[in-house]
């Protein structure tokens, strides 16, 4: 899926994929979520809106189920919690 990059709010990148209605944004802490079942019209809506972070608030966030393909990007990670893990 091709991602569109973008700074609104907390998203950084979004993409979809007209065959399977799917929805997928990265957002700054490097956590990736989808959202199916979401149609052309919402996409085209969002990826275009001058207000992207509170279109997805209102319109996506609030309305679908998101599933999390990604966690937080190792880049955000502290380096010393592979050696004495997480506190």
């Amino acid at each position: 899926m091709e991602m569109k990059k973008i700074n609104s709010g907390k998203l950084r990148a979004i993409g979809y994929d007209a065959r399977a209605r799917l929805l997928q944004v990265q957002l700054d802490d490097g956590s990736t979520l989808q959202y199916s079942g979401v149609g052309e019209d919402l996409w085209r809506r969002f990826s275009s809106s001058g207000a992207a972070w509170s279109f997805y608030r209102d319109n996506i966030e609030e309305e679908f189920a998101a599933k999390r393909v990604s966690g937080k990007s190792l880049s955000n990670a502290n380096p010393l919690d592979a050696l004495f893990g997480k506190l």
